[in-house]
């Protein structure tokens, strides 16, 4: 009788044992140590986890990876758990044994000169930073708001983006390496060919396309992969302008679009922020105005706003180049908003240092304003610039009221509740409108606040981030804004528009609604992972529908 054929708690035992031997007692972990490990998601999220495993190498992967699929013990991948509202370190099933990676944390080679790195899941944004620091290396990290200590694969294969040059993190990932279902390691097919360099420098390859198999996915484990960096320009300047009325809105759409058509290479990605996602970045959550389980309401909004000096929307961007580039670029920018009420500010570290100083010399209330609003933009400098930092994570907070120290800040751990609806949306300008316009009702309707962010993953589409905050101690609140994503996913695709990726609890609806897809994925999943060990449950249909409960 085969492993797979014992009860599933002898299987489950046996397989611990054989886990020790090759791993050590230390990094394996039983069911109560990893629910102590991986806390509850953002999101609500929890899953009966049958434990967890933390190897440190690639052939440690391999060997974990083969006794799984001998003792026929489901595993799910994770690179550091960061992925805070979309399940973080939960899977989609109950019963499965967490693959913790961040323990591969090898920046294998760096190439200054074709400004390409290789990492392991377990790098993060901070170590990438660090070492390009250490060794004076004029590259950019692909930083992200979910912040320093968060991994760099991670956000690539779940296919996320930045503000930076490279803003599609996937896009400027050249070369995979992964580990398979049976323990194999696959390498693309140039590498294996004996071009190992070309690999890293040309991300299509040769014959079919296979990279992309394991983004978004459940077809291997990936254990390194080349990053093309942007160089660090003589010149980093960020750009900001203002609407001051919602009707504004299509004119600002149409010329984000003509900046990033003029300007493509010197312009970053653009983002766009309603009135209430800016009030978040500068004001507390107004706890003992909002009823429970509401929103804010419009009139203390507007009375927030009206104190901070706020518009109906902000838009934000930033240019690279030498100093003459951008200077030009600045000529371009203002040209293309002339057709939009608004007037363009421009700022870099050289001119924010004195606006900083001048703030210190402002009394009172107003001061502490001043000089707080320009620590935030010194902070989103950074990021532009490519140093990574928390100055976005205190918005999954703002509801709760709460957050962990600086330097340290888990929203998970800190108790904070948000999910996210992100959904892709073409850069038509009344397409725009109209989805500004659903997703605020949608959550006024739940009481949920509509925080909406536009971000531009080129001169065509729109990524909007619209985090649903929720207080996470309350059930009933939980509840609401899961019901409201449900609103807000429909009403989208009533309008086209679908999210860019999916969390955990909301796998089935790719099976469901995208059954072709679906039964494609299934089909290669039944050849690559016969025994459905690896991350069962995502994005394939075969998964969804073995898939059992919510999480709680």
């Amino acid at each position: 009788m085969g492993n797979d054929a014992l009860p599933p708690d002898e299987r489950h035992a046996s397989a611990l044992a054989a886990w020790r031997e090759v791993l050590g007692t230390a990094r394996v972990l039983g069911p109560d140590q990893a629910r102590a490990r991986y806390p509850q998601d953002t999101s609500g999220t929890r899953r009966a986890l049958a434990g967890a495993l933390l190897p440190g190498t690639v052939p440690e992967v391999q060997e974990a990876v083969r006794l799984a699929q001998r003792h026929a013990v489901p595993l799910y991948p994770i690179s550091t758990g960061n992925n805070w509202g979309y399940g973080g370190a939960h899977p989609v099933r109950d019963g499965c044994m967490v693959l913790d990676l961040s323990g591969l944390r090898a920046i294998r080679r760096l190439d200054p000169e074709l400004a390409t790195v290789t990492v392991e899941p377990g790098v993060t944004q901070a170590q990438l930073r660090a070492h390009l620091d250490r060794h004076r290396l004029p590259f950019m990290v692909p930083a992200t708001g979910a912040g320093p200590r968060c991994s760099l694969l991670g956000n690539a294969l779940e296919r996320g983006y930045g503000l930076t040059p490279y803003a599609d993190h996937f896009g400027a990932v050249t070369s995979l390496e992964a580990v398979l279902a049976d323990g194999s390691l696959y390498r693309p097919a140039l590498a294996e060919m004996g071009a190992p360099d070309v690999d890293e420098v040309f991300k299509w390859g040769i014959g079919p396309y296979l990279d992309g198999l394991f983004t978004q996915g459940a077809f291997g484990v990936v254990t390194a992969g080349t990053i093309a960096l942007a160089h660090r320009p003589e010149r980093v300047e960020s750009f900001f302008f203002e609407l001051r009325e919602e009707s504004h809105l299509p004119a600002a759409v149409a010329a984000v679009r003509a900046i990033l058509t003029d300007l493509e290479g010197v312009s970053g990605s653009i983002n766009l922020m309603n009135r209430r996602r800016v009030v978040s970045m500068v004001e507390p959550f107004p706890a003992a105005e909002v009823p429970p389980r509401q929103a804010v309401p419009e009139e203390v909004v507007a009375r927030l706003a009206r104190r901070q000096r706020l518009p109906a929307w902000l838009g934000v961007g930033a240019l690279y180049g030498t100093a003459a580039v951008v200077r030009a670029a600045r000529a371009r920018v203002r040209r293309h908003l002339r057709g939009v009420p608004t007037r363009a500010l421009f700022l870099n570290r050289g001119r924010l240092g004195p606006l900083r100083g001048l703030s210190r010399l402002i009394p009172g209330a107003l001061g502490e304003g001043a000089r707080a609003r320009l620590e935030s933009l010194a902070l989103g400098l950074e990021i532009l610039e490519g140093i990574p930092n928390e100055v976005a994570l205190p918005l999954a907070c703002w509801r709760a009221g709460r957050g962990g120290e600086p330097g340290a800040r888990d929203p998970a751990r800190d108790g904070c509740g948000v999910l996210w609806y992100s959904p892709l949306v073409p850069m038509r300008p009344e397409t725009v409108a109209d989805y500004a316009g659903m997703v605020t009702r949608v959550a006024l309707e739940h009481g949920i606040d509509p925080l909406i962010t536009l971000t531009s993953l080129s001169a065509r589409c729109f990524d909007s981030t619209v985090p649903l905050l929720f207080d996470r101690a309350d059930a009933l609140h939980g509840d609401q804004a899961r019901r409201c994503f449900a609103a807000l996913f429909q009403a989208g695709r009533d309008r086209g528009l679908l999210p860019y990726r999916l969390g955990v609890e909301e796998m089935d609806r790719f099976a469901r609604l995208a059954p072709g897809a679906g039964a494609l994925a299934a089909r290669l999943r039944a050849v690559l992972d016969p025994g459905d060990i690896l991350s069962p449950g995502r994005y394939t249909a075969q998964e969804a529908e073995r898939a059992g409960g919510k999480g709680t």
